[in-house]
């Protein structure tokens, strides 16, 4: 290496210039002092990006043949999944209507026999003697004569009517 390379000497000389003096030539070139609180330059800061508005309201879609294929059998198949889960659950969604209907059906019973009893209850209560006593004396009603009492006749036990 006879000579060295022309950016050593450049280092070699701005080493002992003063700051604001260019040390290869000695003069008195000014550069632009940097300030000590600006911060760096961000990653690709000197990207410029464009938004554009894209207007595509009158677009129409090109339609897909096997599309409409995809649709049915995904229809059929969900029908047939549809059956196959109410078939499934019938049986016990039908015990479950059945006992509940059992159960109404009970309630009813219970209901209809406690009517029963108020309606026995209100009927020996009409036809006791002390009521019925209480109504004769209301209506001026008395007990019948020996004479006013006639007995009829039964028929005989073995006349039966022959219809001809």
């Amino acid at each position: 290496m006879a000579t060295l390379p022309a950016f050593l000497r450049k280092n070699q000389a701005s080493a002992g210039a003063p700051r604001g003096t260019d040390g290869a030539t000695g003069g008195n070139r000014m550069r632009p002092v940097r300030d000590p609180f600006q911060l760096r330059a961000l990653p690709h800061e000197h990207l410029f990006l464009y938004n554009k508005r894209i207007d595509n309201s009158r677009l129409v879609r090109e339609a897909d043949p096997k599309s409409r294929g995809a649709c049915w059998s995904a229809i059929g198949t969900a029908c047939v999944l549809a059956v196959l889960l109410t078939s499934a659950f019938a049986p016990s969604v039908a015990t479950t209507i059945s006992g509940y209907k059992l159960e109404a059906l009970r309630i009813e019973e219970r209901r209809l026999l406690d009517e029963h009893r108020g309606l026995d209850l209100q009927e020996a209560e009409l036809l006791s003697q002390a009521r019925l006593d209480q109504l004769a004396r209301e209506n001026n009603l008395v007990a019948p004569s020996s004479g006013q009492v006639f007995h009829l006749e039964g028929k005989p036990q073995g006349a039966v009517a022959l219809a001809k």
